[in-house]
């Protein structure tokens, strides 16, 4: 009998409460990650160095890798410092850069990655990429899924608020993103998976529609289950095609025009999402996005993140050069200068300022 079913690649361990870290050496003791406690451990300077302090005891057989920052240099670095010292796993505790050079030091040297969130600053802490800054400015490299996930409440509540707001602002955008891969469907016959559609755009729409704030554990708990879900979508459809639309082109053509000026990820993915939800003709829900944004103290127009109106126009223009054969609103609506223009006023008008 054929097997009717699909094997999906997540992680074998999530888990996200308050506390969680008590019990990290519990869960990095599973058979599945380490039998021997032979762990690599790679940190940052900052959280990841203080939260070292307070866990290490607990892991007498780990080696600890302090890591510089984010840059592919970085990434290949710990690598070499890793090769042939006979780990089980590597672990990232840290930011989005520490365990993304984590994710990639650990695919090239062939070893499962465990990530431990101390903030929530984005959908890169279980997705299958890692995106690294290279000479060419940052690149997106892809990599095995974490094998687990630990994100501790208590930590992530220590984080700058402005980690948290982002990661609300590109969670939400998977509605936009989502709504993108079905034109594309609609208009040019793009196969969807839509187990990996389901999950991204729930994901999204239960930080959207969530009352609670940024200082609550309920809403923290669900903004970190709606990453680790949007991470997974990306490893059923094999791209980032469920999180990714016309929000990131607007989001990537912000880095790359302005790459000392640019926002958080976050932030940009938010703003483009409320505006290419308006240029597809959804009025009432980029109103009703832009309102949850403004909520949780997030940008929904340019200005607030210090770009005049003419600067983001030339923006959304570029917008499309930044995803190559990725087919948005923006790719079908092909607009112009001018016309780019006329459609920001009346977002203005339509979300208020």
């Amino acid at each position: 009998m054929p097997v009717l079913t699909r094997l999906i690649p997540s992680p074998v361990v999530v888990d996200i409460r308050p506390g969680a870290l008590d019990d990290l050496a519990c869960v990095l003791a599973d058979e599945r990650i380490s039998q021997s406690g032979r762990l690599a451990i790679a940190v940052s300077g900052g959280s990841g160095a203080r939260l070292r302090e307070r866990i290490a005891p607990s892991l007498p057989g780990a080696t600890w890798f302090e890591v510089g920052g984010g840059t592919i240099d970085d990434a290949v670095r710990l690598a070499g410092d890793m090769r042939g010292g006979h780990y089980d796993a590597v672990v990232g505790l840290g930011g989005g850069k520490i365990i993304d050079c984590a994710k990639f030091a650990a695919a090239r040297v062939g070893l499962p990655l465990v990530a431990v969130a101390t903030n929530l600053a984005h959908d890169g802490l279980c997705s299958p990429v890692a995106t690294l800054d290279n000479d060419a400015g940052r690149g997106s490299y892809g990599v095995p899924n974490p094998i687990a996930v630990v994100i501790d409440l208590n930590v992530i509540r220590e984080a700058p608020v402005r980690f948290v707001r982002s990661g609300i602002g590109d969670v939400i955008s998977n509605v936009s993103a989502v709504a993108d891969w079905e034109l594309s469907h609609r208009v040019n016959g793009e196969k969807i998976d839509g187990l990996a559609a389901a999950m991204a755009r729930q994901a999204g729409e239960a930080v959207l529609r969530h009352p609670g704030g940024v200082g609550d554990d309920g809403f923290l708990q669900v903004l970190a289950e709606a990453l680790v879900l949007t991470g997974i979508a990306m490893s059923v459809s094999g791209d980032s095609r469920p999180s990714s639309g016309a929000c990131h082109e607007i989001n990537h053509a912000f880095d790359l025009l302005h790459p000392r000026r640019a926002a958080a990820h976050g932030e940009q993915c938010g703003l483009g999402a409320a505006f290419a939800m308006y240029l597809r003709g959804a009025h009432e829900e980029s109103a009703a996005m832009a309102e949850v944004l403004r909520r949780h103290g997030l940008p929904v127009l340019p200005e607030e993140i210090g770009f005049t109106v003419d600067e983001f126009v030339r923006v959304v223009e570029f917008a499309p050069e930044t995803r190559p054969g990725r087919f948005t609103i923006l790719e079908h609506l092909d607009l112009r200068t001018e016309q780019i223009k006329d459609v920001y006023a009346d977002y203005v008008k339509a979300i208020g300022r």
